[in-house]
C-alpha cells in the first residue's frame, strides 16, 4: 500500500473571466490503512480535493504524490491505469448506471480487464462482500437508497483498491441508513486495511474517523 502526499495544492477555476480560488496551499500526508474525514461547510474545498487526489482533475499548483508517483507528470493512459489499480470512488449521488444491474454496475470498473468469466465472479464477491448476493439482478430503481449505495460501495471495491475515497457518502441517507453505510466502511478498513478518506459535514460521521482535516475556504485549518 502507498501513502498519499498533498504538498501545498491550490486549485483554480474560471468563472468568465474571473479566477476562483478552490484550494489555497493545502498540505496532508494520508498513510496506509487509515480511516479519515476531510470536514468542512459546503464550499469549503472538500469534493475538490477529493477528485485531485483520486486523479480526475489536475491541481493548478502544488504537487500530489501517491507512493513516489508524482501523479501531474502521468499521462492519460497512466492516469486511467493508476485509478484502476489502486484507488476506488464511492459519491453521494451513488452514479449508478440506471439500465444496468447491481451485478452489472460492480463489474463495470474491471470491463476493461476483458476476463468475463473473472469479473462476474470478483464482482459476485463484492455484493456479497456489502450484503447485497441476493439483489443482484435488481436495478437500480428496484433497490432503496442504502440498498444503492452499497452497491456503489461494492463497486469501489471490486478493483482491489488500496484508497477509497468516499465524497459525502451519508448525504443522501437518513441517519440509521447513513450508520450503516459508515460502519460497513469501517468493517472494510479494518479487515482488509484499505485506506479511507471520506468528505462530510456531519459530526455524527466525523466521530468514527481516526483523524479529520478540516478545511475552510480553500484552506486547512485547525
Amino acid at each position: 500500500m502507498s501513502s498519499v502526499k498533498v504538498q501545498d495544492v491550490s486549485k483554480d477555476y474560471a468563472l468568465g473571466r474571473t479566477r476562483v480560488p478552490a484550494l489555497r496551499g493545502v498540505s496532508l500526508r494520508v498513510e496506509p490503512g487509515e480511516f479519515i474525514a476531510v470536514a468542512g461547510p459546503s464550499g469549503s474545498g472538500k469534493s475538490t480535493l477529493l477528485n485531485l487526489i483520486g486523479c480526475l482533475d489536475h491541481p493548478t499548483s502544488g504537487r500530489i504524490l501517491i507512493g513516489e508517483e508524482d501523479v501531474a507528470t502521468l499521462r492519460d493512459n497512466a492516469l486511467s491505469d493508476l485509478r484502476s489499480r489502486k484507488i476506488g470512488f464511492i459519491f453521494q449521488t451513488f452514479n449508478l448506471i440506471p439500465v444496468l444491474s447491481a451485478l452489472e454496475n460492480v463489474e463495470f470498473p474491471l470491463l476493461f480487464r476483458r476476463n468475463g468469466k473473472e469479473n462476474r465472479t470478483r464482482a459476485h464477491r463484492a455484493l456479497e462482500q456489502v450484503g447485497l448476493g441476493e439483489f443482484a439482478r435488481h436495478r437500480p430503481d428496484e433497490l432503496s437508497g442504502g440498498q444503492r449505495q452499497r452497491v456503489a460501495v461494492a463497486r469501489a471495491l471490486v478493483t482491489s483498491p488500496t484508497l477509497v475515497l468516499a465524497d459525502e457518502p451519508t448525504a443522501n441517507l437518513d441517519s440509521t441508513t447513513g450508520q450503516a453505510i459508515i460502519d460497513l466502511m469501517l468493517h472494510i478498513n479494518r479487515q482488509a486495511s484499505t485506506t479511507f478518506v471520506f468528505s462530510t459535514h456531519d459530526p455524527n460521521v466525523m466521530r468514527h474517523a481516526q483523524r479529520i482535516v478540516r478545511l475552510a475556504d480553500g484552506r486547512v485549518v485547525e
